[in-house]
């Protein structure tokens, strides 16, 4: 029975960290129809920048912790909107260069963090209570696991409350729908999808950050490795689906910690085979909508 419970729970406290990587990249997709191969990178960027802060102010303490999220949300942020304004916004409606900008991207940006940070993979500190676990029904969950719970479940909220419940969520999905029609009322569309982009960036920040603390390490590559699961979240869930990319998530995540215990370390096959499954069947996803 603990056995169980702590792959259940390690498995949706797993799905959350797939969550705040994909949650972004959902977004941007779903509300600009663009796909952001360089979604990585703003990860990299906030967990190099928010480890640089915990270290200036001590790794230990809970306030270098919180300080360094929100630093690491800004980084991917300001990341965000800057790729948005430079390299996207002239190349809307242009899918197929907007995917070769992206990636020309990506990779430059590990070549840029390597430089600067070094090839070798730096192992981090936080709290104390970080590393320590909590039983429940006989089963030890390491403490990471209930703050990716909660940044997750926070990031949703926030997410959805923005979109359904302020003045620029209604703007920018009704800019989605027509955007014309909204630009003939005189509201600059153009300045609301930078702010998807931001938003995007800034939980792409918060993931990396939380990343490299459930790793205990960061590196150029961090967020390269997460965005492979990330871009196999959101098909899954269906492209531009928030609560699909949630649900799919925990499924792949739980079910990626159930292979690898139960079936000798095949997890990341299991997932690519259910991935595979989903396209056959139902190839926009489980919350997906047909164009």
């Amino acid at each position: 029975m603990s056995s169980i419970v702590l792959i259940l729970l390690t498995g949706v406290g797993l799905g959350a960290l797939y969550f705040l990587v994909a949650s972004g990249l959902s977004l941007i997709y779903g509300l600009m129809h663009v796909l952001n191969f360089a979604h990585g990178a703003f990860l990299t960027l906030s967990a190099f920048i928010g480890w640089q802060v915990a270290q200036a102010l001590g790794t230990a303490s809970w306030g270098s912790f919180v300080v360094s999220i929100l630093v690491g949300a800004a980084v991917g942020a300001l990341f965000a909107t800057l790729t948005e304004l430079v390299l996207i916004r002239p190349l809307y409606e242009r899918h197929i260069e907007q995917v070769l900008v992206t990636v020309g991207l990506s990779f430059a940006a590990v070549a840029l963090f390597e430089g600067i940070w070094g090839t070798d993979a730096v192992n981090i500190a936080g709290p104390a209570w970080l590393k320590e676990t909590t039983e429940i029904l006989g089963a030890r969950i390491p403490n990471t696991y209930w703050v990716l719970m909660l940044a997750a479940a926070l990031v949703l909220v926030a997410l959805v409350l923005f979109l359904k419940k302020t003045r620029y969520g209604m703007i920018i999905r009704a800019g989605v729908e027509n955007r014309a029609m909204v630009t003939a009322l005189g509201i600059d569309v153009r300045r609301s999808f930078t702010l998807v982009f931001a938003i995007g960036g800034a939980a792409a920040g918060i993931g990396g950050v939380l990343a490299m603390h459930y790793t205990t390490f960061v590196s150029a590559h961090l967020g390269a490795t997460l965005l492979i699961f990330a871009f196999i979240v959101t098909v899954i869930g269906g492209l531009g689906s928030l609560t699909g990319a949630a649900i799919a998530s925990v499924l792949v995540a739980v079910l990626q910690q159930f292979a690898n215990v139960s079936l000798s370390g095949t997890g990341d096959f299991i997932v690519v085979v259910l991935l595979a499954v989903v396209l056959l069947v139902r190839p926009t996803g489980l919350m997906g909508r047909k164009a």
